[in-house]
């Protein structure tokens, strides 16, 4: 659905001040930004001086180099301050709504474009489907489901109520377009403070005599499920993806599930603590999620230090608390870990510092005595604070991941792809100038024939070596499952025999989600041992069917061999599974079975419904992820060479009657472009 609107310069969002410094700690994506407009530059030469065939692949080069927008998504408990870190993140103070209903369950991710690449602000909002709000209105959310298989019908009511009354809001305020909205998508060429709060914003009152007004605030909050915002952002150099996430901390998961997909749509994630609460051992869904995630994709922001007494004194402390705690539940012991107040950004961003609570100013001062050196004499109060506040420090963390871990790999795949489609053009030039009858002797359509036999005996191979691995894997993972639910159920039976229905009992999943991360990641290796070999042989059998159809003059085209895409973190192991819960429902639910046996097979059943879900995710959607991944990767190679052998075909027919277009003033200019392009190709891939 596409809908259209003016823009009121009245609700335009703008920040009435700016630090000079909002680049700071950026730095290492500017260098990438740089890297990455050289290649641009390297690729655009070789496409004015190649075939129209070649033309195709660099042209693909080229789109994928364009469209890199690298991702980070913000992650925390509900009040953290995930979203006023995001807004200083891109520089504007309350661009996104911070004090939000506890209902919402949005996903928003700002798009923000470098400001010299001037784009206009749109924005994108996708509803819940039926299917999602069915499960929460007949299931009560994922509790609900535990509530029902544990036999708790009084606790499945209450969540029930709560969410037909959220429900019959949203029906007020929506009527008779309630059910055709679901799961439809808006879509604007603009955005405004207004827009964004009808959206995702969800205050607790409304005004009954408004319900019917087209912009009241929060008239679509309860039904979005991900707000995607387009904007130029003055500060960045090269575009961008922040997302903010929901809070772990859910009643129904929703929000659970929901973040689980933002981080493995993403390879760097910032998670956001509160400095009065920060990591405890009670965090055990941000924990579960993070302990997936390897020490480089993780950074952790220390947020709201302006509430505590005295940050210089408490925030060694506070580290050390959470390096205890992540030690303790098997995180990522390396991740970096940082302090900052996203109040005080936003009050720089707004021109705010005069307001600034008698408190927070006290703990910015406190904070500044530790924290500033002389190297900060000559900065304004503005930027000062800015550092302070921990964003530049932040930037800094979060931009060195994008170049090192997703930006070089990046430049250094296109580069060796770029370089092969160029000394291919150079080879077929080569055979153009020879003729027709100067090189191998293979009939081109038995070339053709053959690299295309070559192709899908390559990819079918590779599928069936995936599918093996991918097998070996499911099976794997499923021994751990019944492993895991008989131990559960027989320590159940003994703790029963032992201390009877009363005393109340839990038993930690946490050895099954050790047992598959382990699993997991022995399939990802051999997967990507797999693809590598795999890619090895086609590169070589390429190389030969290419000499063998044209002869010594394709000997200088450089075969790279593809690099095997990574696998995703297993983050549905970061799913809450029901025995994790000690409430009271679980010791009334024991004390109403009757007979141990008939409760030993009632408790199975139940571990088999609460695991399913992250079981198919992690034996079917990731699975499938993966394996499309490396054969796309390689589809991608074929068809890059595909292009090169019929360029290659295109000049060998052209003969020699070329000899002059290739031996003048002309062909030294090319050939010199040329050459001045894949020097820069090179220094990417050395």
């Amino acid at each position: 659905m596409n809908m259209e609107a003016q823009i009121e310069s009245a609700t335009d969002i703008r920040a009435s001040a700016r630090p000079t410094n909002l680049n700071a700690g950026l730095e290492p994506l500017a260098g990438f930004a740089r890297k990455a407009q050289r290649l641009e530059t390297a690729l655009a030469t070789l496409a004015e001086v190649s075939g129209v065939r070649v033309q195709r692949s660099l042209a693909r080069l080229q789109a994928e180099l364009g469209t890199f927008e690298p991702s980070v998504t913000l992650l925390g408990q509900v009040k953290s301050g995930k979203t006023s870190l995001v807004n200083a993140m891109a520089g504007w103070a309350d661009l996104l709504p911070s004090d939000v209903n506890p209902w919402t369950s949005v996903v928003t991710s700002l798009h923000l474009e470098p400001g010299e690449t001037r784009t206009e602000n749109k924005a994108s909002f996708q509803f819940m489907t039926e299917e999602e709000w069915d499960r929460l209105t007949t299931k009560g959310g994922r509790i609900g489901e535990m509530a029902g298989r544990a036999g708790a019908g009084s606790e499945l009511q209450k969540i029930r109520a709560q969410i037909e009354e959220m429900r019959e809001r949203s029906r007020q305020r929506l009527g008779r377009k309630f059910e055709l909205l679901m799961g439809q998508k808006h879509d604007y060429g603009y955005f405004d403070k207004n827009l964004i709060e009808r959206y995702i914003c969800l205050g607790d009152e409304f005004d009954d005599a408004g319900l019917g007004e087209v912009d009241e605030q929060g008239r679509f909050a309860d039904i979005t499920r991900a707000a995607d915002l387009y904007l130029n952002c003055q500060s960045i150099p090269h575009r961008l993806c922040l997302r903010d996430t929901p809070g772990v901390n859910d009643t129904f998961m929703m929000r659970e599930q929901i973040t689980i997909q933002a981080i493995r749509d993403s390879r760097i994630c910032v998670v956001v603590l509160s400095a009065g609460q920060a990591l405890t051992s009670v965090d055990m869904g941000l924990i579960r999620m993070i302990s997936n995630l390897k020490s480089r994709e993780v950074v952790i922001f220390v947020n709201r230090i302006d509430e505590l007494a005295a940050p210089a004194d408490q925030v060694a402390e506070i580290e050390a608390s959470i390096r205890q705690t992540l030690e303790a539940h098997h995180g990522p012991q390396e991740a970096t870990i940082l302090f900052g107040s996203a109040y005080w950004a936003n009050k720089v961003l707004t021109g705010g510092l005069e307001d600034m609570d008698p408190s927070s100013s006290a703990a910015l001062l406190n904070w500044a005595e530790a924290s500033v050196n002389a190297s900060h004499a000559k900065a304004t109060a503005q930027n000062m604070v800015w550092e302070l506040s921990g964003i530049p420090a932040l930037n800094r963390a979060v931009s060195e991941r994008i170049a090192a871990d997703l930006g070089t790999p990046l430049l250094a795949r296109i580069a060796a792809s770029a370089t092969t489609a160029a000394t291919g053009q150079q080879a077929a030039n080569a055979v153009m100038v020879q003729g027709e009858g100067s090189s191998g002797g293979a009939n081109l359509h038995d070339v053709r024939t053959a690299f295309e036999d070559l192709c899908q005996t390559h990819l079918q191979a590779l599928e069936a070596e995936a599918g093996q691995v991918l097998d070996a894997f499911r099976d794997r993972a499923d021994r751990a499952h019944a492993t895991f639910t008989d131990r559960a159920t027989h320590a159940l039976i003994d703790h029963l025999e032992k201390w009877g229905e009363d005393c109340h009992w839990e038993y930690d999943p946490a050895g099954l989600r050790m047992l598959l991360r382990s699993a997991y990641s022995v399939m990802t290796s051999r997967l990507q041992s797999a693809a590598q070999n795999r890619y090895e042989a086609a590169v070589q059998d390429v190389a030969e069917l290419l000499y063998d159809g044209f002869g010594p003059a394709v000997e200088g085209i450089q075969l790279a061999v593809p690099e095997v895409p990574q696998a995703a973190s297993p983050v549905a192991l970061a799913q809450s599974i029901a025995l994790d819960f000690n409430d009271s429902w679980w010791a009334s639910w024991w004390r109403r079975t009757r007979g141990y046996k008939t409760f030993a097979k009632q408790f199975r059943s139940l571990i088999a419904g609460e695991t399913e879900d992250f079981m198919t995710q992690l034996k079917t959607v990731q699975t499938a992820d993966a394996r499309a991944a490396i054969h796309a990767r390689l589809q991608a190679f074929f068809d890059e060479q595909r292009d090169i052998l019929l360029e290659i075909a295109d000049c060998r027919r052209g003969g020699g009657d070329m000899q002059a277009l290739f031996a003048g003033d002309e062909a030294r200019r090319r050939q010199s472009r040329t050459a001045a392009a894949l020097e820069t190709l090179r220094s990417f891939t050395a």
